[in-house]
């Protein structure tokens, strides 16, 4: 998994930068094929602006946008959002209550035609 963390406008200090490197240590318990991971940390008039741009194999990639007046809020916020999509992209692959996953069929519909 690559990952890429930039800034515009804000020097980012080690624990901002820590912090952001745990979170997307932790977003491997999903189990899902992410490939890269693109963190932009920014300003836009007095307010901190954070965008995840999280690129999954075989998916759209997901991305999340948090405006705050606060860094630290705003990585924390578009964290949470980020493990929520993430979450549910999680049980929709993987299918509820552990039937069986959408890979799974549509690798089976393919055989069933031949």
């Amino acid at each position: 998994m690559n990952v890429q963390i930039n800034s515009k406008e804000i020097t980012l200090n080690d624990h901002i930068r820590e912090h952001v490197s745990c979170a997307i240590e932790n977003f491997k318990k999903f189990n899902l094929d992410i490939t890269t991971v693109n963190v932009h940390i920014g300003t836009e008039g007095k307010e901190a602006n954070v965008e995840f741009d999280i690129h999954i194999g075989h998916n759209s990639p997901v991305i999340i946008s948090q405006n705050h007046d606060d860094l630290d809020t705003a990585i924390d916020l578009a964290i949470g959002r980020a493990s929520k999509a993430l979450r549910r992209l999680h049980t929709k692959v993987t299918g509820h209550k552990g039937g069986e996953s959408i890979k799974n069929l549509a690798v089976e519909g393919e055989d069933e035609d031949e």
